[in-house]
């Protein structure tokens, strides 16, 4: 398969995934899996995917009710929980393999509410050896105003021969 084949079979992989968490890394519904990915699917709920290609992805939903805190914004937890999805998509669309979170952060800067329209827009920012570094704003799609900042490193998540000496 040619590198321009590879990267639209990853992005259009990783653009499902976001849209039905159920999706796994092979593009087919696991419908065994919902169980697994009952939060994913509880956040990324009516998820609508703009823009996919190779190392960037654009994604906008809406702020569900029950994904909120006591004072009624979007909670903290579920929008770290998108942010890990968005992450988890963007390097699919150029590793093509699961990988795993090694480091990761989240700034928050103003909240959103139930039925706001958030955009996320995340790109790898770059690549040491195996790791691979994500970054994903969170704005209100209507202002613009910046909700949340999520950085994260991964790596592949296959087993590594040796733990002795790791060469990530």
């Amino acid at each position: 398969m040619g590198d321009e084949a590879r990267a639209r079979r990853l992005t259009a992989i990783a653009r499902k995934w976001l849209v039905d968490p159920r999706v796994g890394y092979s593009g087919d519904l696991h419908p065994a899996a919902s169980e697994r990915q009952e939060l994913s699917c509880m956040v990324m709920a009516g998820a609508r995917v703009s823009l996919a290609e190779p190392g960037r992805v654009v994604c906008s939903l809406s702020v569900r009710a029950p994904l909120t805190d006591a004072e009624g914004r979007w909670h903290a937890g579920a929008v770290a929980a998108a942010v890990d999805n968005m992450c988890s998509a963007v390097v699919f669309t150029v590793e093509g393999a699961p990988t795993v979170t090694v480091q990761y952060s989240l700034s928050y800067f103003s909240p959103a509410h139930p039925d706001d329209e958030v955009e996320m827009e995340g790109r790898v920012v770059s690549r040491k050896g195996k790791l691979t570094s994500v970054a994903v704003e969170v704005r209100k799609k209507k202002s613009g105003e910046l909700v949340a900042i999520g950085r994260q490193w991964v790596a592949p998540a296959w087993p590594i021969k040796s733990n002795k000496s790791s060469k990530l």
